[in-house]
């Protein structure tokens, strides 16, 4: 008897509901811009959104209403916003600026766990300075935390 309530307390705490699980990103901006003139943060969105509110369907293939969906009512006001360093400095490429976002970033990252959530997945991409008369770049990462 013992043995079958033990494996049935096993199943039970193995059985997961996936839908109590909640998903946050996180998104690191940083600027690639030389002299300091970017702008670098990590931004957090702190008010939840209703993406079905701005989802459409298409019936033909061509026919969209996405022209219905303003782009005002897209934007959160809410999020957190926290500075950052620019990869560049007047001379170029600047590693304490690259270590202290490093720390930064990964505090944030400590506090998050810390408050449940669970890295999954990180994801990156760049717009790179493409040469003498661009001067302009960022590399984005989004940092994808589950809780549940």
């Amino acid at each position: 008897m013992k043995a079958h309530l033990l494996t049935l307390a096993l199943l039970a705490g193995t059985s997961m509901d996936l839908s109590a699980q909640t998903y946050k990103v996180v998104t690191v901006v940083e600027s690639i811009i030389p002299s300091g003139v970017g702008r670098s943060r990590i931004i957090e969105a702190v008010s939840g959104v209703d993406s079905e509110a701005a989802t459409t369907e298409r019936t033909d293939g061509k026919k969209s209403d996405q022209g219905d969906v303003k782009r005002g009512d897209l934007k959160v006001d809410d999020f957190k916003e926290t500075k950052l360093l620019n990869f560049f400095s007047a001379v170029g490429i600047n590693f304490q600026n690259i270590a202290s976002n490093d720390a930064m970033i990964g505090d944030r990252i400590n506090a998050l766990v810390a408050e449940g959530w669970a890295l999954e997945f990180v994801v990156s991409g760049v717009e790179s300075d493409a040469g003498k008369d661009d001067g302009q770049g960022i590399y984005v990462t989004r940092l994808i935390f589950k809780k549940g």
